[in-house]
């Protein structure tokens, strides 16, 4: 079965960093455009960044700060995430979607926590 699995999350201080994997399995990886989503409490979840054969795409609040990036060998997404703000703290979820078939599968989240 699809697999997504989140890990790196946690607590950080304002302005430091932080990097976020994402390890696929049952998908042909390199087949899927690959996403990191948030959800704060209270909140709608959003898209903060995108990774797609033709780019990759940021969410204005995020732009300059995070990184996505992809490792087709090793079926792993990355979020690298820099000067980190209090509004960044939400649970992260890793996303693969295929929209041209309609496919979507979700990770289970990973909590970022920035707080001093």
């Amino acid at each position: 079965q699809v697999q997504l699995v989140e890990s790196g999350g946690g607590l950080v201080q304002p302005g430091g960093s932080l990097r976020l994997s994402c390890v696929a399995s049952g998908i042909i990886f390199s087949w899927y455009d690959m996403g990191w989503y948030r959800q704060a409490p209270g909140k709608q979840r959003e898209l903060v960044a995108s990774i797609t054969s033709g780019g990759s795409n940021y969410a204005d609040s995020v732009k300059g700060r995070f990184t996505i990036s992809r490792d087709n060998a090793k079926n792993t997404v990355y979020l690298q995430m820099n000067s980190l703000k209090p509004e960044d703290t939400a649970v992260y979820y890793c996303n693969a979607a295929r929209n041209k078939y309609s496919i979507d599968y979700w990770g289970q989240g990973t909590q970022v926590t920035v707080s001093s």
